[in-house]
Parts: C-alpha cells; sequence; structure tokens
C-alpha cells in the first residue's frame, strides 16, 4: 500500500523497482532502481521535526528489504540505505541511520541512531545503537554493540561472509523482474 503521511508527502517509487502488495510506504520514501521490498515490509516517513521539516529514507539500487522488515525515523530524522544493500527478515532500521553500500543486515537485527560502513556484516538478532561502524566491519549473531563498545581489533568481513552478502543481493535482484512479469496475476 502507497500512501500519503500527514503532511501530504508521497513514496516516489523508481518503476523498474518491485514493492510486494502487502508492504506498506508512506510519506517521504525514495525507493530506487530495482529494490526489492518484501511482504508486510512497513518503510514509514511520517514524523516531523519542531520546524515540521521531514528528511526522506532513501533505498538505494540493487538494495532488497525483506519479509516483515521496519523503517522509520524519530522526529523526522534521515534514514539512508545504501546501494546492494539487504535488510533481512523482520529487521528493523530506526533513524537516524546510514546503511552503507552492500552492506548486510541480519534478520531480526536491529539498528538505531547508528552508521554501518560500507561492505559490513550485521549477523542475525544483533543491536547496532548509538555508534558508527567502519567499512566492512563484522557484528555476531546476538551482539550488541553501542557507543561504549571498542571497536578496535574486531574482525572484519570474511570471504564467506561477503560472498553470501553478494549471493542475497543476486537472489532478490532476480526476484525484482520476477515479480514485476506476475504481478497483475495478484
Amino acid at each position: 500500500m502507497i500512501r500519503k503521511n500527514p503532511r501530504g508527502d508521497l513514496p516516489q517509487i523508481h518503476p523498474s523497482a518491485f514493492v510486494d502488495p502487502t508492504a506498506i510506504l508512506c510519506g517521504l520514501v525514495v525507493v530506487e532502481g530495482n529494490v526489492f521490498i518484501g511482504p508486510y515490509a512497513v518503510i514509514r516517513a511520517d514524523e516531523t521535526d519542531a520546524n515540521g521539516h521531514i528528511a526522506p529514507i532513501v533505498i538505494g539500487a540493487h538494495s532488497n528489504i525483506q519479509d516483515g522488515v521496519v523503517i522509520h525515523s524519530k522526529s523526522g530524522a534521515p534514514v539512508t540505505i545504501g546501494e546492494r544493500t539487504s535488510i533481512a527478515h523482520r529487521a528493523i532500521v530506526h533513524g537516524p541511520c546510514r546503511v552503507g553500500q552492500g552492506v548486510f543486515i541480519g534478520f531480526n537485527s536491529v539498528l538505531f541512531n547508528c552508521a554501518v560502513g560500507d561492505g559490513s556484516v550485521v549477523r542475525y538478532n544483533a543491536v547496532v545503537d548509538g555508534c558508527e561502524l567502519p567499512p566492512n566491519f563484522y557484528v555476531r549473531s546476538t551482539e550488541r554493540i553501542g557507543p561504549e563498545t571498542a571497536l578496535d581489533g574486531r574482525p572484519t568481513v570474511s570471504v564467506d561472509a561477503s560472498e553470501f552478502s553478494e549471493d542475497v543481493v543476486r537472489t532478490n535482484n532476480a526476484l525484482v523482474q520476477g515479480y514485476k512479469n506476475i504481478q497483475n496475476e495478484f
């Protein structure tokens, strides 16, 4: 469902993107080319700051927002998802937040008030809150990374993890055209 926010902003969706009919996109959302947005995802840019301003939620080209993902922002703060990035099932991305290019965010993970560098991997059930992760940073499953976490000496993304991330992007990019081909059959 595509709908306006109370201010009247409508999502802008590139014609080559696929948005599942059960997904909800509300307000100042920008979906770039060849993006896959899966069933029951909710992307909502509707809160304003004290001056009535809303920064957009931008989903970069060739990215995928999987089933049940929630992307929202506090008081109109920006949320940017880079190109070729995967946000896996039921993850929450709450702005302000910047997720780089080629990033993998695992299912049930939570990002809030943070930046995740290009090529990073955040495995399932992890929390990243109030910090900036450098490029190629690896967050283990169930781990919490916050402002008090020492980031030096931590593992970087392995070749296997990077290949897995790329495979998820390839798979979901193929789904875009597949679902667009049958979307009138729903």
